[in-house]
């Protein structure tokens, strides 16, 4: 099998990292010779020590090492800095994993994917199928986000999402391999002939929307991108990120990976599109919420305000014109 490094991002989440190399630590052989490095974005809450003290106690060091940063430059950031090690090793690097600190890998998982990449040459990215805490599974074989997307996505209408099918994100993840738009960063192999050929992740994405930059581009290079159910991870999402807690105010950064994948892939102009019929669609769906049509969802708070203003922001004070299109050199 081929040679595999996985890499885990931290930012103090040291419990929920240490937990998931220890799910690692019966699967090392599946590695081939591969490494599991941990990048701590410096966290600044005692994450290096622990993570060093809990790598020596358990005696993981022949296999696993924490590399610490000097400032926390994000998700793309830090697994950027990883990839780097990994393919600078003296030792041949065949695939790089990513790997989210809020995961537990099931057995056999790190096979399973591997040996699908070793069958299928074309194959530059898959993802695992992600189990949630509820022992269901999350949606992690996507579609890419477009302006039709959005809309769908605003107005939350059954009969819409049947008739927009192709450009619906969020599928159901099904039982059996299959060739998607996107995979999701929380488990991610990668070709190392794939990240040499399209360079790094961008990080001008802070957080979100970075795997699906990435695999896209990947995708328009010739690759094809796999999800895998035979690999089964356990993903405690939103755990490092409190993204799934619907009261709170989401991240400003949030919204700054949103606008900078849609000018990216679709210019200022498909950003604009993309916000007016998020915006269209939104209005019908809060209107048969207003007429009692329909179940009234918990956004987080603001979210309307901040994802229409905070793109409008951006337009007037010029600060779309310094995203690079893609193709360009971020």
């Amino acid at each position: 099998m081929g040679s595999t490094w996985i890499v885990i991002v931290n930012y103090r989440t040291a419990e929920l990292t240490i937990d998931s190399l220890r799910s690692l630590s019966t699967q090392v052989a599946d590695l081939g010779g591969g490494r599991v490095v941990v990048v701590d974005n410096d966290s600044g809450d005692g994450s290096r020590d622990k993570l060093f003290s809990a790598i020596e106690r358990n005696g993981w060091s022949g296999w696993a090492s924490v590399m610490p940063l000097d400032r926390n430059g994000g998700f793309a950031y830090g697994n950027n800095a990883g990839i780097r090690t990994a393919l600078a090793s003296a030792d041949h690097v065949d695939y790089v994993m990513l790997l989210n600190p809020d995961t537990i890998v099931r057995k056999g998982a790190i096979k399973a994917l591997v040996g699908f990449m070793d069958g299928h040459s074309r194959a530059g990215i898959a993802g695992s199928l992600l189990e949630n805490a509820d022992g269901g599974f999350e949606c992690s074989a996507h579609r890419i986000h477009s302006p039709l997307s959005e809309l769908d996505a605003g107005a939350r209408l059954g009969l819409l999402s049947r008739l927009l099918h192709r450009y619906v994100v969020w599928a159901s993840p099904g039982t059996e391999a299959h060739q998607c738009d996107w995979v999701s960063g929380a488990s991610l192999i990668m070709r190392r002939e794939v990240i040499e050929q399209m360079g790094p992740m961008d990080d001008g994405y802070f957080l979100y929307f970075e795997e699906a930059d990435f695999c896209w581009r990947a995708k328009q290079a010739g690759w094809e991108v796999w999800y895998v159910p035979q690999s089964q991870v356990m993903h405690l999402e939103g755990a490092a990120t409190g993204i799934r807690t619907a009261t709170k105010r989401r991240a400003s950064y949030w919204y700054d990976s949103r606008r900078r994948f849609f000018v990216k892939h679709y210019g200022v102009a498909g950003l604009v599109l993309a916000d007016t019929l998020w915006a269209v669609g939104r209005a019908t769906y809060l209107l048969r919420c207003l007429l009692h049509l329909g179940v009234r969802a918990h956004d987080p708070k603001w979210f309307m305000f901040d994802l229409l203003w905070g793109d409008l922001r951006a337009i007037l004070t010029g600060r779309v014109w310094s995203i690079p299109r893609a193709g360009q050199q971020p």
